[in-house]
C-alpha cells in the first residue's frame, strides 16, 4: 500500500506520485511519529498533540524532535497571524493553551503515574538518561564527534611520533576500542553531557526561531523537525546510530515540493541507510543488506529522477552534483573493503573496529554536509504571506 496523504492540494507537485513510505513497512514508534506528522498536516493539533506525546512515552530519543512541536502548537495553534506572517500578540488564547496541556500532560500521567506512586521516578530518569555511558555509542553514530574523536586521534597519533606528548598506550586506544564506556580526550579537551546539550541547543535554535518568526503551515513545521532531529544528531551525547531514521523520514515528505529538497533526500537517505550497515555484522547478511539497499536507491533515484526531469548519466546520478556523487559512489569501494579486503589482509583481529571507524567518518562527512546544506535551503526560503486565522 502505498501513500499520498503528505502532499498538501496547494502543492505545485499534485500528482498521482506514491510516497514510498506508509505505516505498513515503517516499524513501531516511527509509524507513530508519521501518523503525528499526518494529524499536524491535517490541522488536527489536538490528535497531532496526543500522538506526539503517546510516542514520546514509548520512546524518550524523540525527545529530539520536541522542540519543534513545542514551538509549532504554541505558535501555529494559540496564535494568530497578520496577513505578512507577523504574530498578533492579542490574540492569544489560553484555551487552546489549557487543552494542549491537559492532552499532553493527561499522557504523561498515565505513563508516569505508577512510577511516582511507588516511589521510583528517579531511578526510571537515571535510566532514561544513562550520561555515564560517554559520548558516543559502541559503534559511533556517524556525527560531529566522530569528527572530533578522529581528530583527536590523529592528533594523538602525531604528538606521539614526534614525542610532542608524553601519552599513556591505555589512553590512545580506548577510544577505538569499541566499547561503551567514557574516556577522555588526549589532545582536544574533552567533552561532557553538559557541552553537548549546550552545543546541541545551539544548534536547533536558529530553525526554533525561525518556525516562530516565519510559520508557513505545516509544511515549515516538518522543515524545523528535520532540522532538530539533525541537530541533536549531530551534537547529542551517546546518539544511538538508528537516530539517522528521525531525519529521514520527515525529510521524506518534503522531497516531492522541491527539486533541492529532493537532491538533498538522495544524499541523507542513502548515506544513513548505509550506516546503518554494522548492526548488521554477519557474513550471511551482507547479500540481504546490500540488495536491500541497492533497490531502494535505484527505486528513489530514478523516480525522483524522472519526476524533477533528470536522468542517469556517466559524469553523475540523478539530481546530484559531480562531487554528490562521486561521495555516494565511493561508498561501494568503502564497502568492499570492510566486506571483503579487511579481513583478506588479516587486519580482523588486531584492527577489528577499523571498518566500523572508516564507515562512521566516512558517513559522518555527509551527515554533516546534509545537515548544513538543509539549513542553508531552509533559511533561502523566502517568507509568504499566511491568512490571519488560527490553524
Amino acid at each position: 500500500m502505498l501513500s499520498k496523504n503528505f502532499v498538501p492540494p496547494a502543492s505545485p507537485l499534485e500528482k498521482e506520485v506514491p510516497i514510498p513510505m506508509t505505516s505498513s513497512i515503517v516499524p513501531g514508534s516511527l509509524c507513530l511519529l508519521l501518523l503525528s506528522i499526518t494529524r499536524i498536516y491535517q490541522e488536527r493539533n489536538l490528535e497531532g498533540a496526543f500522538w506526539f506525546a503517546v510516542l514520546l512515552n514509548l520512546k524518550h530519543i524523540y525527545l529530539f524532535v520536541a522542540p519543534a512541536y513545542f514551538v509549532y502548537l504554541l505558535r501555529c495553534y494559540c496564535f494568530q497571524s497578520h496577513a505578512d506572517g507577523r504574530i498578533r500578540w492579542d490574540s492569544f488564547s489560553p484555551v487552546r493553551l489549557i487543552s494542549l496541556g491537559i492532552i499532553v500532560l493527561s499522557v504523561f500521567a498515565v505513563s508516569f503515574g505508577p512510577f511516582i506512586h511507588m516511589g521510583q521516578l528517579l531511578q526510571l530518569l537515571s535510566r532514561l538518561f544513562p550520561v555515564k555511558r560517554g559520548l558516543c555509542h559502541a559503534y559511533w553514530a556517524p556525527n560531529f564527534w566522530v569528527l572530533y574523536n578522529v581528530a583527536d586521534k590523529a592528533a594523538t597519533v602525531s604528538a606521539s611520533k614526534f614525542n610532542l606528548l608524553a601519552i599513556e598506550s591505555n589512553r590512545t586506544a580506548v577510544m577505538t576500542g569499541g566499547l561503551v564506556q567514557e574516556y577522555d580526550h588526549v589532545v582536544l579537551p574533552s567533552i561532557t553531557p553538559f557541552v553537548t546539550l549546550v552545543v546541541t541547543l545551539l544548534a536547533i535554535t536558529p530553525s526554533l526561531f525561525l518556525l516562530w518568526s516565519r510559520p508557513r503551515g505545516p509544511a515549515s513545521f516538518v522543515r524545523a523537525l528535520v532540522l532538530c532531529a539533525f541537530g541533536s544528531f549531530m551534537f547529542s551525547w551517546h546518539v544511538h546510530e538508528k537516530a539517522i531514521l528521525l531525519i529521514i523520514l520527515p525529510l521524506s515528505l518534503l522531497m516531492l515540493y522541491k527539486k533541492k529538497d529532493a537532491q538533498l533526500f538522495l544524499v541523507i537517505s542513502t548515506v544513513g541507510h548505509y550506516s546503518l550497515f554494522p548492526l548488521l555484522y554477519r557474513q550471511q547478511e551482507i547479500p540481504i543488506k546490500v540488495c536491500l539497499l541497492l533497490i531502494y536507491t535505484l527505486y528513489i533515484y530514478a523516480g525522483l529522477g524522472k519526476m524533477f526531469g533528470f536522468s542517469w548519466s556517466w559524469s553523475s546520478l540523478p539530481l546530484l552534483s559531480q562531487a554528490e556523487s562521486l561521495y555516494i559512489l565511493g561508498l561501494v569501494p568503502l564497502e568492499l573493503y570492510n566486506s571483503v579486503i579487511h579481513s583478506a589482509l588479516g587486519l580482523s583481529e588486531r584492527l577489528p573496529f577499523l571498518p566500523l571507524l572508516l564507515t562512521s567518518f566516512y558517513c559522518a562527512v555527509g551527515v554533516t554536509y546534509s545537515w548544513i546544506k538543509f539549513y542553508w535551503l531552509t533559511f533561502q526560503e523566502k517568507p509568504r504571506k499566511t491568512e490571519g486565522k488560527m490553524q
